[in-house]
C-alpha cells in the first residue's frame, strides 16, 4: 500500500504540487474556526460569528465554479495567485478593521470567500500530466482525498495555537499569508505553469450542461447534507454525556475511519466503471451514517462513527473520476469546482436542518438526517444509473503542452490534460 503512494511522490513535481495545494487551501479549511475566534475575541456575539462565517461559505460557494471556468480559459497563475492574494487581503482587512462597521466586515469576508482560488480543482486538473498512467491518477485522487482529512484535522489546530501564542488577529493574517505561500508554490511548478485546458465548445452553463455531472452533484449535495448534520449531531451527543471532550474523540474517529479507508481504497487498482462502484461505496457509506441514530455509549459511539467515515474518502476520490468522465471537454477546473461547492452547500443544510432536530426529537433524530442524507444520496445515483451510465466524452490522458496531440498516452482519461 505504501509503495504505491511513494510512486505518486516520487514522480517529478508530485509532492511540491499536493503539499503546495494543501497549504494554499489552509485558508479555505479553517476559516470557519478562524472567523469565529476573531469575532469572539473582539466581543461580537455567536450569532454575528455564525452570520460572518456563513457569509464566508455562501462566498466560497459562490466564487469557486467561477474562477474554476476562468481557470480553464485563462490558465491556472493568471488566476489562482491573484485569487489568493484578493482572498488574503479581504481576510486582512477583518483582521486589522474588526467590528467598527459591520458592513465593511461583511464585505471583508464575501471578498475572502469569493476569491478563494480554486486550488483544489487545479491540482486534479494537473495529475494525468504529471504522473501519466490512469492507474496512478485514480491512486493521486483517493491520496488526495486522504489529505484532505488530514488538513482539516491540523488546521484547526494550527489556528488555535496560533490564537493561544499570539492572537485570534494575527492567526487570520499569519494563516491568509501561508496560504498565500502555497498558491505561489503551485503556480511557478511547470506543470502549472504550462497546463491548458482543452478546446471547449463556447456554452453559458459551462460544465452544468452534462447531465452526468448533474446527476453526480445531486448525490454529494446529500454526502455533504449528511456529513455537515454529523457536527450538529456530535455537539448534541456530547452535551448529553456532559463532556465537551466527547465531541472531540467522534470528530476524530470520524477522520481516522476516512484516512483509514482513503488509504486502503488507494492502494488498489480497480475495475469496471467508477460509476458502479460508486453506487456500491455509497450505499456503504449511507449503511454506515444509519447506525448513529442508535446513540450508544461513549466508546460504542466512538466505533460507529469510525466505521461510519471509512467509506467518505473511497466515495470522494472516486467521485473525482466519475467526475473527470462526465466533464464537457475544456471544463475540467470548473467541473471539479462545482462538486466542492455542492458538497460544501450540502454541508451547510445539514447543519441546518440538524439544528432543529435536535430541538424536536432529541440527539438521534439529528443523527437520522446523516443517515436520511447517505440514502437520499444512493437514490439520486440509482435514479439517474442510465444518464451515468455513458461518459460525457472519449478522451486520453497525454503528456506534454495539450495542443500536442500526438503526444496521447493512454485512453479513458478525461479533457483538461497538460498535454
Amino acid at each position: 500500500m505504501a509503495a504505491g503512494y511513494l510512486d505518486i511522490l516520487r514522480a517529478r513535481h508530485a509532492a511540491r504540487l499536493l503539499t503546495g495545494t494543501l497549504v494554499g487551501r489552509l485558508p479555505n479549511g479553517t476559516a470557519h474556526i478562524a472567523i469565529v475566534l476573531f469575532t469572539r475575541a473582539e466581543g461580537g456575539s455567536y450569532t454575528l460569528a455564525g452570520a460572518l462565517a456563513a457569509v464566508y461559505g455562501l462566498a466560497t460557494a459562490v466564487g469557486q465554479p467561477l474562477l474554476g471556468r476562468a481557470v480553464d480559459l485563462y490558465g491556472q497563475p493568471r488566476v489562482q495567485l491573484p485569487a489568493s492574494v484578493l482572498s488574503a487581503l479581504g481576510m486582512a482587512l477583518l483582521a486589522v478593521a474588526g467590528f467598527g462597521s459591520l458592513p465593511l466586515a461583511y464585505a471583508a469576508v464575501v471578498v475572502a470567500g469569493v476569491f478563494t482560488p480554486p486550488l483544489e480543482g487545479g491540482l486534479r486538473a494537473l495529475w494525468p500530466s504529471v504522473l501519466g498512467s490512469e492507474d496512478r491518477v485514480h491512486r493521486a485522487y483517493a491520496m488526495d482525498a486522504v489529505a484532505q482529512e488530514v488538513m482539516f484535522t491540523i488546521g484547526p489546530l494550527l489556528v488555535t495555537l496560533l490564537v493561544s501564542l499570539w492572537s485570534p488577529a494575527a492567526a487570520l493574517l499569519v494563516i491568509n499569508a501561508i496560504g498565500v505561500l502555497g498558491a505561489l508554490s503551485v503556480v511557478l511548478s511547470e506543470p502549472s505553469r504550462t497546463w491548458r485546458s482543452a478546446p471547449r465548445e463556447a456554452h453559458w452553463l459551462g460544465a452544468l450542461r452534462s447531465r452526468g455531472l448533474l446527476a453526480l452533484l445531486g448525490s454529494f449535495f446529500f454526502v455533504g447534507m449528511a456529513l455537515g448534520s454529523i457536527t450538529v449531531a456530535g455537539v448534541a451527543y456530547a452535551d448529553d454525556h456532559g463532556r465537551e471532550s466527547v465531541y472531540g474523540w467522534l470528530m476524530a474517529a470520524l477522520g481516522l475511519g476516512a484516512l483509514i479507508g482513503g488509504a486502503l481504497y488507494g492502494a488498489r487498482q480497480w475495475s469496471g466503471p467508477p460509476e458502479r462502484r460508486l453506487r456500491v461505496i455509497v450505499a456503504l457509506l449511507a449503511l454506515g451514517y444509519l447506525p448513529l441514530m442508535l446513540t450508544p455509549g461513549v466508546v460504542a459511539m466512538t466505533v460507529l462513527a469510525a466505521v461510519a467515515g471509512v467509506f467518505l474518502a473511497p466515495a470522494i476520490a472516486c467521485s473525482f473520476i466519475v467526475v473527470d468522465r462526465h466533464a464537457p471537454r475544456g471544463t475540467v477546473t470548473e467541473a471539479f469546482s462545482w462538486l466542492v461547492t455542492t458538497f460544501g452547500v450540502g454541508a451547510a443544510a445539514g447543519t441546518a436542518v440538524a439544528g432543529p432536530a435536535v430541538e424536536l426529537g432529541g440527539t438521534a433524530w439529528s443523527f437520522a438526517v446523516a443517515g436520511a442524507g447517505g440514502v437520499a444520496a444512493l437514490i439520486v445515483l440509482l435514479s439517474t444509473g442510465r444518464v451515468l451510465a455513458v461518459p460525457g466524452h472519449s478522451a486520453v490522458a497525454v503528456r506534454g503542452p495539450e495542443s500536442d496531440r500526438e503526444d496521447a498516452v493512454e485512453p479513458g482519461l478525461s479533457q483538461g490534460r497538460q498535454a
